[in-house]
């Protein structure tokens, strides 16, 4: 009993190193991402109209969003079928 223990908290320890590191990763680039496309967009894009490229971070800070929405179901749902998986093998 105490090994399948062991290996439930080494695997426990693991996925939480894993989402600390996407939740960093993802603050991160909800700083970047929109800091970036603004003064692209201000030079490269839109030549000087400040409202256009202020529109286009807005839309890339909602994108790096529903990024992390979209992994962080995604992750629920592969957690959920691993634990479903677990507790039907428990009923063998």
């Amino acid at each position: 009993m105490s090994e399948q223990m062991a290996a439930g908290r080494m695997q426990a320890e693991a996925a939480s190193k894993g989402i600390l590191a996407k939740l960093i990763f993802f603050s991160a680039s909800l700083g970047a991402v929109p800091l970036a496309s603004y003064y692209a967009s201000l030079k490269y894009v839109f030549e000087g109209n400040a409202t256009f490229a202020a529109i286009t971070a807005v839309v890339a800070a909602n994108i790096v969003l529903v990024a992390y929405i979209i992994t962080s179901v995604l992750e629920d749902r592969k957690d959920n079928a691993t634990k479903s998986e677990a507790e039907s093998k428990k009923t063998r």
